[in-house]
């Protein structure tokens, strides 16, 4: 496939350069995100960055101080998903922070926006929109009508469009992908937290990863403590979880957009240990 391979030296920049982070997952992801974003940003002309950050207390849910923290340290927008509700007072904080969303096709009347505009450091306005999968989740409105309609808000003037969807299937993500082709200029999924391998641009011009993959600890079972899952699973008792703490990898993918026509024109993988 053209437009696709693992960073191992900077690209050629040609436009507006998109950071976006996977699931940062409890204080290993967190302490990831500090010792690589600067770095990262400076080496890749990085204009926008943005992070779903729904796990990032803990491995459930984010509070308001990990939030400023994340945006202290460089992260432009924050995305989430289902565990954005665990703590509850983050709800307050989704409606005062003009850089923070939670999936757009939960209720409308709960906290927060599933849409937001944030201006990158080049001056260019870019849309973040957030859209939660129906498949093997909770039941919510439609995210593929719900993401027509979000698009149809969207001011013509502003190109530079991104969405996280955060959905359980592969095949969901992957037709959320070509629902948006040529409407967004990228959609990349989270929530499962293992990154695959079929990054590409598609024929819309929208970059597409079906799932980031975690910032966090690898060793364990998608960020939680490998014994107590294991417990869980052989015996079928409810168990507390815990995040593991070892084995922390930085998973990120890194989008190189046309400002002028939003089109995407390529997307890397990008990650660090």
């Amino acid at each position: 496939m053209t437009g696709i391979r693992t960073l191992t030296t900077a690209p050629p920049f040609f436009g507006m350069n998109v950071l976006f982070i996977g699931d940062i997952y409890a204080s290993t992801g967190r302490n990831l995100v500090a010792s690589h974003l600067t770095s990262l940003q400076a080496e890749y002309g990085v204009q926008l960055t943005i992070a779903n950050a729904e796990n990032s207390a803990g491995g459930f849910g984010v509070t308001p101080q990990i939030a400023d923290e994340l945006i202290s340290i460089g992260v432009d927008a924050i995305t989430s998903g289902n565990h954005v509700w665990d703590k509850r007072d983050f709800y307050e904080y989704l409606d005062r922070s003009p850089r923070c969303t939670r999936p757009a096709n939960y209720p409308p009347d709960l906290p927060g926006k599933g849409l937001i505009y944030v201006e990158a450091r080049n001056g260019i306005k870019v849309a973040i929109l957030n859209l939660q999968g129906r498949a093997l989740m909770t039941p919510l409105d439609c995210p593929f009508r719900k993401a027509d309609e979000l698009i149809a808000d969207i001011p013509a003037g502003i190109k530079v469009r991104f969405l996280d969807f955060h959905a359980e299937l592969t095949s969901e993500k992957v037709a959320m992908g070509w629902h948006c082709d040529g409407r967004l200029s990228a959609v990349i999924g989270t929530h499962t937290h293992v990154p695959t391998a079929d990054s590409r641009i598609l024929p819309g011009g929208t970059a597409y990863q079906t799932d980031c993959g975690m910032t966090g600890p690898y060793e364990g079972v998608i960020g939680s403590d490998k014994d107590l899952v294991l417990k869980k699973f052989t015996t079928s008792l409810p168990v507390r979880l815990e995040a593991a703490k070892r084995g922390g990898e930085f998973h990120a993918v890194l989008i190189d957009i046309d400002e002028n026509t939003g089109r995407a024109r390529q997307i890397e993988r990008v990650v660090r240990f």
